[in-house]
Parts: structure tokens; sequence; C-alpha cells
């Protein structure tokens, strides 16, 4: 009895840890599994089932062995394809964007919305979570938490966003709060009848943490991720599979890097801010080009330089005075916190396509780190990766224990 109670135990106590080798893709069959655990293939079965049970992944009955292979075939394990979601929600300088995202950082719905974000938080929050609302009950899924990116640091334990200078949002505005109010207002419930938790964050630490788990950060311990969105620069580290936000959250705020001393004045009071040096308004004002107000300003960066990189000299031009200004940044970065990869995105992954050798050689030129060997500068692979992110805030209490958060969903 009491070693059936024991391995019961570990079993429960590696629920968590096998949920999260196969939410990132690491443990696609249970042979797998039993290896990365070190735990008996017994134990291996019984966890698998008990997930299986829960509703949250699949285990194929039918396992097949590889060409040649020796042995007994394993039980290949998935994700379950009719599982529970996670809400997750965008605001940016150009509206917003709801979507259902499943384990495995799988898309399951999307719903885009744009307009015009006011100067009243709650005004979009309420939009984005009735967009989600709809597609809950669309789909007819289970919600086990919501989850919002927004474009500033988020401090903690408030979840307050400090400075949303993109949005006209007041600083300090309270996002978690108006978030999870929000939530409740639109009906949004779990299992049990209760209210879903929601969370907030910054839309680039959310970017890094879902390009860990799911994209081009896989396996690297010291991931160093910047990116332009909609309007300005963003940064985000993660070490050894966490996100690094400083003791209030506010940590890597690289948008605020000084690399160009005689540049414009920046929203934060000093002058040539990467903010304001290398974000989709940098590239288009650099160009000669008036920004129009059919698409965003993304969009239209990205259109310019996919389509007159080649042949327009101006664009090209402002190409690499935007790579040159990234790439001293970059290295400052790299003298600072030695990542092990860089990983780059919003318009910043375009401009490392469009010329990788010159953003590499700045790079490593202006790097200590770099001219001994360079730093790995990969474009970022997901698609909508902050809301992927942001799902992955209301997917960890169920990576963590499994059974607790599914009993309160």
């Amino acid at each position: 009895m009491t070693q059936t109670r024991t391995r019961l135990e570990r079993g429960r106590s590696a629920l968590g840890p096998a949920l999260a080798l196969v939410h990132t893709g690491r443990a696609p069959t249970r042979a797998v599994l039993t290896a990365e655990l070190g735990v008996t293939r017994a134990t291996a079965g019984a966890v698998a089932a008990e997930l299986e049970a829960l509703g949250l992944i699949q285990v194929d009955s039918r396992p097949l062995g590889a060409a040649g292979a020796q042995g007994r075939p394993s039980h290949r394990l998935s994700i379950a394809p009719h599982g529970p979601v996670a809400l997750a929600a965008q605001v940016h300088a150009d509206g917003f964007r709801a979507a259902l995202v499943g384990l495995g950082g799988q898309t399951v719905a999307t719903a885009p919305g744009c307009m015009t974000v006011p100067a009243d938080p709650a005004h979009v929050i309420d939009a984005v979570v009735e967009a989600g609302a709809r597609l809950l009950r669309e789909t007819g899924r289970r919600c086990v938490g919501a989850g919002l990116a927004v474009p500033s640091a988020v401090a903690e334990p408030e979840g307050t966003a400090l400075n949303p200078l993109h949005v006209a949002w007041p600083a300090g505005a309270p996002v978690r709060e108006l978030f999870s109010r929000s939530l409740a207002a639109a009906g949004i419930r779990g299992d049990d009848g209760g209210p879903v938790t929601g969370f907030a964050g910054n839309d680039v630490n959310l970017a890094a943490l879902a390009e860990h788990r799911h994209g081009a950060g896989g396996g690297a311990q010291h991931l160093l991720c910047v990116a332009t969105g909609h309007r300005g620069v963003g940064g985000a580290l993660v070490l050894d599979g966490r996100l690094h936000t400083g003791s209030a959250g506010l940590a890597l705020e690289v948008g605020h890097l000084t690399v160009n001393p005689e540049g414009p004045p920046c929203h934060c009071g000093s002058r040539g801010c990467l903010d304001i040096e290398a974000d989709p308004l940098a590239f288009l004002t650099a160009a000669g080009r008036e920004p129009g107000p059919e698409v965003s300003l993304l969009q239209q960066a990205r259109d310019l330089l996919r389509e007159e990189y080649a042949t327009a000299p101006s664009v090209r031009a402002a190409t690499e005075q935007l790579i040159d200004r990234l790439g001293l940044g970059l290295a400052g970065l790299v003298n600072i916190l030695n990542p092990d990869r860089i990983i780059l995105g919003g318009l910043h992954r375009e401009l490392l396509e469009a010329d990788p050798e010159r953003l590499r050689a700045v790079v490593a030129e202006r790097s200590l780190w770099g001219r001994s060997g360079g730093v790995p500068i990969l474009p970022c692979t997901l698609d909508h990766n902050s809301l992927v992110g942001a799902a992955e805030l209301a997917w960890q209490p169920v990576l963590d224990d499994p059974l607790a958060a599914l009993s309160a969903v």
C-alpha cells in the first residue's frame, strides 16, 4: 500500500513537468517522456493517462514504430485536439486582436479588430474581451484563463501600465484590474462557474516567452529578444526558461538606449533613442515617405521594404541606417547581457532578412563577445507571438499544477 501511494504521489508531482514537455514539443512519445522525467515506464504511462483524462493531451493507442526500429514502439503524445483554451488579447497602437490559444501554442481561432485606441484603456479592453467572448461562444471551448499583451512595461505586483506612450493611455493605467473586470462583465467563466483569472504583460516580453517555448528561441539558455511592433522598440530576456522582468517587472526597456546622441527628441526626454530611431515610423521617414492612414505603420514599412528595397536608393539607404542604429543597440546589449541567442521581431525581422551580413557585422564590430565568434541572430518565427505569449501567462498555472488549476476552472 505504501509503495502504491508513493508511486501515485510521484506521478501527481510529475503531471506539471510532463505537461510542459508535451506543451513545448520536447516529449513527442511516451518513451521520451519517461526518459525526460526520469521515472519508470509505468509511472510515465500513468501520468500520460491522467493528462489525457483531464482533456489536455492525446495518447495514440496505436503506436507506430519507425522502420527498422528495435523493441516495442512507443505511444505518441500530442495536444488534445478539442481541449481547453486560453483567451489571448493584444492591444497596440493601431488597434487590437483577440484569439483562443490551446496548449502547444496552437491558435484555435482569431478575431481581429481594428479601432483607434482611445485614451480610456477600459474602452479598448472591453472591446477586445467581447471579441474573445464571441470566439468562446462560437467554439464552445473551455477557458482556463486569459492573458493581455500591452505596449508598455507592466509594473508588478500592481499590474499597471507605466509607460503606454504609443496608445495615449495615462501612465499607471490599471490594465490587469480593468482586464479582470471586463472578463467578469463579459460572463467568461470556468467550469466551476467562477470568473477566470486575467493576466497582463508587456507585448515584447510575451513575444519572447512564446518564441522560447514554441519558436526561434527554443533551447536557448540566455535568449535576448528585440522587436519593433506598430510603434517603438522593446526588448526581453529569457533566462533558463523564465522571463527576466527585474524587481518590479520593468527590466529590458531597450527602446530607451541612446544610439544617436544628435538624434531627435524621444518621448522619454532623451534624444536619439532606439525607440524612435529604429521603428516603422523612423523607417518611413528615413525613406522620405509620408505615412498614410489606410493600414498600420508596421504594414506600410514592411510593404515598402519588401517591394522597393532592391530598386529604390532611398529605401536601401533607410534600411542601412536602421540596421546600423539597431546593430549599435544590440552590440551594447550583447556586452552587458552576453546572450547565447538573439531573435528579432516585427520590422527588425525584415531588416535582418534584407541584409543579414550588415547587421551581424555591426554587432560583431561593436561587441566584445561578437569578435570572439558572434552571437546567433535569428528572425522570430511565430505569427502573432505576443498573442501566443499572452496565452502562456494564462496557461502557466495549468503547467505548474494541472490538477489544482483545472479543478478551479
